[in-house]
């Protein structure tokens, strides 16, 4: 591996840490533009939509289970899910993967004492 390839992979990693870091901050500034308004509206959703034991996993201090953007999508319906799209600026296939892949760390992160935390 060369140097450059090196600093390449370094650069890489910390792009992608600083694109991790910034996801809650994307999710939240596209919820405040639905009528879910916030990430306890979104949690309320997924709950009435079925996903109460994901949902409780993510605020309980177990290991998160998965969402599939299937299921987020099922939950949520066809409205939201385009809304959150155009907020997020790209296809619902994948604003739904974000949110299947970020939703629930940014929700356990939000609940470090078991219920989600007022933004700051």
């Amino acid at each position: 591996m060369s140097i450059f390839d090196s600093i390449s992979a370094g650069l890489k990693g910390v792009l992608g840490q600083a694109e991790a870091a910034a996801v809650p901050a994307l999710i939240s500034a596209a919820l405040a533009k639905t009528n879910l308004g916030n990430l306890q509206g979104l949690v309320n959703q997924l709950q009435q939509g079925g996903l109460n034991a994901q949902v409780q996993s993510w605020l309980g201090s177990g290991a998160n289970m998965p969402i599939s953007p299937a299921q987020l999508t099922a939950a949520l319906g066809n409205d939201q899910v385009k809304q959150l799209a155009a907020h997020f600026g790209v296809p619902v296939d994948a604003a739904m993967k974000l949110l299947a892949e970020h939703l629930p760390a940014v929700v356990d992160q939000a609940s470090p004492h078991g219920a989600l935390q007022p933004a700051a």
